[in-house]
C-alpha cells in the first residue's frame, strides 16, 4: 500500500526519471545492498573469519538479532498510521508521499533485514555441511544432495511467501501479511536453539587473510629469486605438516608460479624444530595454494554477474507486463502480479528433486563424475537457460505490446493471457536450478575449507553485482533511447515504452558472457588435494585426490 502510493506520486512527478526505472532501481538498489553487506564475522566488521566455518548460524551477533527486530519494524510501519503515509485519493488519482520519519523507520527496519541476512545467509549453508563426514563416500553424497535440497526447501518457502503471504497482503491486511513472517522468524530461532546439543561444532582454524597478505607480501620479496625445475619440493619449499586429526593439505601447483617464490627456503628461515620464524618473508605450500584458489575462482566469479542480472531484470519487468495483461482464473479469481515468479519457484522445486533423485544417478554411471556433470558444466548450463530466457520474454513482450496497441483499449491491456509469461519464467528456473546452486556448490568445495563462509559471501557478492549493473543498465537505456520525439525504452508507458529491446540486450550480453565463460573454464583446474589422516596406531595414511576440468 505504502509502495503503491509513492509509486503513484512518482507518475505524477515531473521528475526526469520515469516511475518504472525509479522503482526498479530502488528495487535493485536495496537488493545490491542487501546482498553485499558483509557477514557479522567478517574482517570488515572485525571479527576474524576463521569463526566462520564454526559458529551457527543464528549465534552470531547480528544475525539471530537483527533479522526480527527488521520484521519486527516493518511490522508496525504497516500496523501504526503515523509511520506510513495515508491512503490515496482514488478519485483524484493522488497520492501523499512518506516524511522523512516514516521514510526513516521503513530504512532503518530494512537496514536491519540486510544486517540480518548478511549474519544468516553466508553462515548457514557451511554449517549444514559440517554437519556432513566429508572423510566418507556416503557423507560426500550427502552434501551433494544437501546443496539441492537446501536450495528446494528454500524455493518451497519463497512459493509459501508469494502465495499465501501475498494473498493476506491483499485481500487481509498488510499488517498480517508482515506480521505472520514475524512470528514464524520468532519460532524458527526458538527451534534452532532446542537443537543446540544436537549438532557438529568444527573448531576454528584461524584467519585465513593474514596467509594471503603473507604469501603476497613474501613472493614479491623474493620476486628475483628463481623456482627450480624439479617438482621434488622436499628442502626446497617450506611444507610443513599441518596441525589437526584429520586435514586435507594442498599440494603444490604450477597456477600462478609466481607466488610459488613465497615458499623457497633461504637459510636462517626455518627452526631447528621447523617452525617459521619469518612469517612474512616464507610462507607455507598450503597457505599459497589457498591464496591461488582465490584467483583461480574470481574470473569465474565474475561470469555470474551478466547471468544474475538477466534474473533480476526478469523479476522487475515482468510484473509490468503482467500489469498490462489479463490475470484472471474463471470469472472470479484474478491472480496477484506478485505471485507469478511462483511459476520459477515451482519449476525448481520439480525440477531438483527429480534432478537429485533421478538425473544424477543416471549421469553418474555414464560420465563417473560424482555429481553427474561437473560444476563448471551445470553452471555454463545455467548460463544458456538464462539467455533462453531473455530471448522468450523479448518475443511474448513484442507479441503483448503489438496486441495491446491493435486493440486500443483505454486501460492500455492486452487481452491475452497472463501465461504467456510462463515459458520465460520456467527458463529462468532452470537457471537458477542450474547456476545459482552450482555456484553455491562450486564455491563451496573449491575454496579453503576455513573459509567456507566467506565461499558462501561471494555468492552474495554476485548478487549485488548483478543488482548494481542492472540498475546501471538501466539508467544507460534511460538516458540514450527515446530521441527525436519518440519515448525511451522504459518509459512509464510501457505500451510506448520498448522493454523487449532491454531484454534482447540483455541476451547479447548473455551470449558475450557465455563466450567469456567458455575462455575462463577450459583453463580451471579444480582444487587436488592430499587427505592425511593422523593415527597413533596406524600412522598416515596418504590418498592424493587430483581431479581437473
Amino acid at each position: 500500500m505504502e509502495m503503491e502510493s509513492s509509486s503513484k506520486k512518482e507518475m505524477n512527478s515531473s521528475s526526469s526519471c520515469s516511475w518504472l526505472v525509479c522503482c526498479t532501481n530502488f528495487q535493485t538498489k536495496f537488493r545490491s545492498s542487501k546482498s553485499s553487506s558483509p557477514p557479522p564475522e567478517s574482517p570488515e566488521n572485525g571479527y576474524g573469519a576463521g569463526e566462520l566455518k564454526t559458529a551457527p548460524p543464528q549465534t552470531k551477533p547480528g544475525g539471530w538479532k537483527a533479522m526480527p527486530f527488521g520484521m519486527l519494524t516493518i511490522t508496525l510501519v504497516a500496523w501504526i498510521p503515523r509511520l506510513h503515509p495515508p491512503q490515496c485519493d482514488v478519485q483524484l488519482h493522488q497520492c501523499a508521499g512518506p516524511t522523512k520519519s516514516q521514510f526513516g523507520v521503513l530504512a532503518m527496519g530494512l537496514g536491519f533485514l540486510s544486517i540480518g541476512s548478511a549474519g544468516i545467509r553466508p553462515c548457514s549453508l557451511p554449517f549444514g555441511v559440517d554437519q556432513f563426514d566429508a572423510n566418507s563416500e556416503e557423507g560426500r553424497k550427502g552434501i551433494n544432495s544437501f546443496f539441492n535440497w537446501y536450495y528446494t526447501s528454500f524455493t518451497v518457502v519463497l512459493i509459501i511467501a508469494l502465495t499465501l503471504v501475498v494473498y493476506i497482503q491483499d485481500s487481509v491486511s498488510w499488517t498480517w501479511g508482515f506480521g505472520i513472517p514475524t512470528a514464524l522468524m520468532l519460532f524458527s530461532i526458538v527451534l534452532f536453539f532446542v537443537g543446540m546439543r544436537l549438532y557438529v561444532y568444527v573448531q576454528p582454524e584461524g584467519s585465513v587473510f593474514s596467509g594471503i597478505a603473507q604469501v603476497l607480501v613474501a613472493s614479491y620479496k623474493k620476486r628475483k629469486l628463481d623456482l627450480p625445475d624439479r617438482e621434488d619440493v622436499d628442502g626446497v619449499y617450506y611444507d610443513p605438516l599441518l596441525n589437526g586429526t584429520s586435514v586435507k593439505k594442498l599440494p603444490l601447483t604450477n597456477q600462478f608460479r609466481f607466488f610459488n617464490k613465497a615458499a623457497l627456503i633461504i637459510n636462517g628461515e626455518v627452526l631447528p624444530d621447523g617452525s617459521n620464524s619469518t612469517p612474512w618473508r616464507l610462507c607455507s605450500i598450503q597457505q599459497i595454494e589457498e591464496t591461488k584458489c582465490l584467483f583461480k575462482i574470481f574470473p569465474i566469479w565474475a561470469s555470474g554477474i551478466i547471468c544474475f542480472t538477466a534474473m533480476a531484470q526478469q523479476g522487475t519487468f515482468t510484473t509490468s507486463q503482467a500489469s498490462k495483461m489479463d490475470r484472471h482464473i474463471g470469472p472470479h479469481f484474478k491472480i496477484p502480479i506478485g505471485s507469478l515468479s511462483v511459476i520459477s519457484f515451482v519449476t525448481i522445486g520439480i525440477w531438483l528433486p527429480f534432478y537429485d533423485r533421478v538425473l544424477v544417478p543416471s549421469l553418474r554411471k555414464i560420465t563417473r563424475v560424482e555429481g553427474g556433470i561437473t560444476l563448471l558444466q551445470r553452471m555454463g548450463i545455467g548460463i544458456v537457460f538464462s539467455i533462453l530466457s531473455m530471448i522468450i520474454a523479448g518475443l511474448v513482450e513484442r507479441m503483448r505490446r503489438a496486441s495491446a496497441i491493435s486493440h486500443g483499449r483505454p486501460d492500455g491491456m492486452a487481452p491475452i493471457t497472463v501465461f504467456w509469461l510462463a515459458p520465460q519464467l520456467m527458463m529462468m528456473g532452470f537457471a537458477e536450478a542450474f547456476n545459482i546452486i552450482g555456484q553455491i556448490e562450486f564455491y563451496n568445495k573449491e575454496f579453503p575449507e576455513n573459509m567456507s563462509s566467506v565461499a558462501n559471501s561471494l555468492f552474495s557478492c554476485t548478487m549485488a553485482g548483478a543488482s548494481y549493473v542492472s540498475a546501471l543498465l538501466v539508467n544507460v537505456v534511460h538516458k540514450t533511447t527515446g530521441r527525436k520525439g519518440h519515448p525511451d525504452w522504459l518509459t512509464k508507458d510501457i505500451n510506448a515504452g520498448r522493454v523487449e529491446n532491454l531484454y534482447f540486450l540483455i541476451a547479447g550480453l548473455g551470449f558475450l558472457n557465455l563466450g567469456y565463460f567458455f575462455w575462463v573454464s577450459r583453463s580451471y583446474q579444480y582444487k587436488s588435494k592430499y587427505r592425511i589422516d593422523d593415527d597413533e596406531k596406524n600412522g598416515f595414511d596418504v590418498e592424493l585426490n587430483v581431479v581437473k576440468h
